[in-house]
């Protein structure tokens, strides 16, 4: 093909065109963000490049953002044109490169795509990302503008170039604020406190982060991510509080409370809040800002932890609080407040009759159950029992202070006060744990340690099914029933879905492990990143829900940061992971007759026999695809039949149903006359195994295999 300027002008302007919409926009359906809630902050100028006489462009909001193995950067490129026609941004472009050389692909994020044409006196913010490797930093960094020239070998012309200056920092100085831009409105961001709780093994931080609206128009709040990030380098999530459809109107602001957990290992100098949001078609978190964490604030009134004592006729009793939270509930929000009584005397105390009630904001009063959760029947000499006392209120009910109201009862419709403890709002909080610490029960009789294995997203036509495979683990030192659970999602916006939990009917031997399915429904690519599981106690009239009840209640909340889905899919079939079993497919061949296809197989199937598991609604689903699609089939087998002997016939070879252990020369047949008429076409085929769960289906394995050869 013979160039000239005018057909390398044409190709360059495609290839410009190409490079700035090769990110697709989201769509605004609610499976990912929507292109115009992307936002960026607002960070100092690193400097600017002359364009024209009347134009140039400004770098700014230079941010980078580690990930697994790289760093997200993201910067804009404001487009000043004071001139008097269009300034079209075609012609130009960005190019960063190391101080070492090295070149860095560079792409336009998807709501700035279509922009181009920047009319007289206007400016145009025009923001792009790239991926450097993890040991690359800003400060090695230099943005180079290029502009088109077909007088130039290479067809570009450089016109300036920034480096990242040795002192630049992304992260806003405590007490100070940072403009966010939400959709083209601009919110001035400040941490406005930090309190701070602790307990053996986690600090649990609670950042009060203060959104003001410096704008001219309304903003909704997109759906951010929130972070503590240590000293050390190492990201933890922060749960956020009445963020779900939030708008902030002009010279208006709100509050938002962020919660998390960090191990008491870590130090806690240094601490920064990082805000990202997460560009699911990009499969990236871009970051948006970053802030230094203020002092500790000294909480005015809490009482988490601290000893009393009061007295009656029996003796002195001490009592702690141990936790104060506040629980999502379908459409109400549950305060439960767990208490230890404890028996310091040298004598044998009996059980007081307690009861009580909260008070919020020392005006509104919330009757409260008690339960008690520990199977004691008395105080022994140094002995403990654990109390819950729970409340319910409307979950858009807001307080500063709620106080519990500890009492004895006296007579039928008599009570005597005995404590009162005091708590705040902002630290009503779950425990959420970090992507594979284990959450220990310790309560007597019931000692159970919980422990998230997997993720697993099922699909189907219109609903996707999501999934969360829970280990219990039985601490105690009998055969125990595995608690009943209530289980919910959230998402990072503050959606909850209520989650169902399978049954185990078997008692869980001492040391032994149970693996619950916490199950919901969802839309069809519904986006499950960065969600959180919560467990409870279910709870059913005042006392633990047996295995028959309707849970009402629960106590003993925590909640799970869950680990990244893997969608990674085997291209052999061996070591499938079906948990708690484990097969390998071999010696695969098919054959062919007038009436029918045989495919067979040697099989082993194992399974994990000190886990118990419900398996009711999964099945192992075994298909066949031919790549030019003369066939396909698939066979369902079902997880129940695993762990049952054949007992219907003495010949094992006649045997249907996938079995726990070896098995070679398995069958599997499917009527069809017309296949063989195709047998010119039949190339090659894939075998696939795929994990079903309640008529969903989540692919595992998928082999490409020659038909009529045997595989290894």
């Amino acid at each position: 093909m013979l160039l000239n300027k005018k057909t390398t002008h044409i190709l360059l302007l495609s290839a410009a065109l190409t490079w700035s919409t090769a990110v697709p926009a989201f769509a605004d359906d609610g499976s990912t963000p929507s292109a115009s809630v992307l936002s960026m902050g607002s960070a100092p100028s690193l400097g600017e490049v002359k364009v024209t006489d009347s134009s140039y462009f400004e770098l700014k909001n230079v941010t980078i953002l580690p990930e697994k193995g790289s760093k997200t950067v993201t910067f804009t490129v404001s487009v000043h044109n004071e001139g008097s026609s269009d300034l079209l941004f075609i012609d130009y472009w960005p190019r960063l490169k190391t101080k070492s050389g090295n070149q860095i692909s560079v792409r336009v994020l998807p709501q700035d795509k279509d922009k181009n044409r920047i009319t007289p006196k206007s400016v145009q913010d025009i923001s792009f990302y790239a991926t450097v490797n993890d040991t690359t930093n800003l400060t090695d960094l230099i943005f180079e503008f290029i502009k088109w020239d077909f007088s130039q070998p290479n067809f570009e012309r450089s016109i300036g170039e920034i480096a990242v200056p040795d002192d630049y920092t992304v992260v806003t100085p405590k007490d100070d604020s940072h403009i966010i831009d939400m959709d083209g409105t601009e919110i001035k961001t400040t941490i406005k406190k930090v309190l701070l709780t602790k307990n053996d093994k986690n600090y649990t931080p609670t950042v009060v982060l203060k959104m003001e609206n410096v704008g001219n128009r309304s903003a909704a709040v997109p759906s951010y991510q929130y972070l503590i990030r240590t000293s050390e380098g190492y990201m933890y999530p922060l749960d956020a509080k009445n963020v779900k459809d939030l708008t902030i109107n002009p010279q208006v602001d709100k509050e938002v409370q962020l919660t998390g957990s960090v191990p008491i290992e870590v130090s806690r100098e240094g601490w920064q809040l990082v805000i990202t949001q997460n560009a699911a078609d990009l499969k990236l978190n871009l970051p948006i800002a970053y802030f230094e964490l203020p002092q500790v604030t000294d909480p005015d009134t809490v009482d988490t932890g601290k000893e009393y004592e009061f007295s009656n006729k029996e003796g002195t009793y001490t009592t702690k609080l141990l936790s104060f939270q506040r629980l999502p509930m379908e459409d109400q929000d549950i305060l439960s407040a767990n208490l230890m009584l404890l028996n310091k005397g040298s004598d044998s105390l009996p059980l007081p009759d307690l009861t009580g009630y909260f008070m919020l904001d020392d005006k509104v009063k919330v009757e409260a159950k008690l339960i008690q959760t520990d199977k004691v029947i008395g105080l022994p000499s140094g002995g403990s029992a654990n109390y819950q006392f729970i409340g319910k209120m409307p979950y858009t009910y807001q307080f500063s202070t709620v106080k519990l109201v500890l009492q004895e009862k006296k007579g039928e419709n008599e009570a005597e006060d005995l404590l009162e403890f005091l708590h705040r709002s902002e630290l009503l909080n779950m425990t959420f744990l970090n992507v594979g610490e284990t959450y220990k029960n310790m309560n007597i009789g019931r000692n159970t340690s919980y422990a998230v294995r997997d993720v697993k997203t099922y699909s189907g036509d219109t609903a996707d099914i999501f999934t969360v495979q829970l280990e219990a683990t039985n601490l105690e030192k009998r055969y125990t029933d595995v608690t009943k659970l209530v289980a919910q999602f959230k998402t990072f916006d503050g959606d909850v879905y209520p989650a169902a939990v399978s049954e185990i009917k078997n008692k869980i031997t001492p040391g032994g492990k149970a693996l619950l399915i916490l199950s919901s429904t969802l839309p069809k690519g519904f986006p499950t990143s960065n969600m959180s599981a919560m467990i409870g106690e279910a709870v059913t009239d005042n006392k633990f829900s047996a295995s028959a009840d309707t849970p009402d209640a629960y106590v003993n909340a925590a909640g799970f940061w869950l680990p990244q889905e893997n969608y990674q899919v085997k291209d052999k079939l061996a070591d499938i992971d079906l948990l708690p079993y484990t097969l390998s497919i071999s010696k695969i061949n098919t054959w062919l007759d007038s009436e029918k296809l045989k495919l067979t197989f040697n099989y082993e199937l194992t399974k994990n026999l000190l886990m118990e598991t419900n398996t009711e609604g999964r099945k192992l689903v075994i298909g066949l695809e031919d790549e030019s699609g003369n066939k396909t089939f698939m066979k369902e087998f079902d997880f129940k039949d695993f762990d049952i002997v054949d007992s219907t016939t003495s010949d094992a070879s006649k045997d249907t149903k996938i079995r726990l252990g070896k098995r070679d020369g398995f069958v599997i047949e499917e009527q069809d006359r017309d296949l063989i008429y195709h047998l010119e076409t039949l190339k090659t085929y894939k075998l696939s195994v795929y994990d079903s769960y309640q008529g969903q289906k989540k692919l595992l394995a998928s082999q490409k295999i020659d038909w009529f050869s045997t595989t290894d």
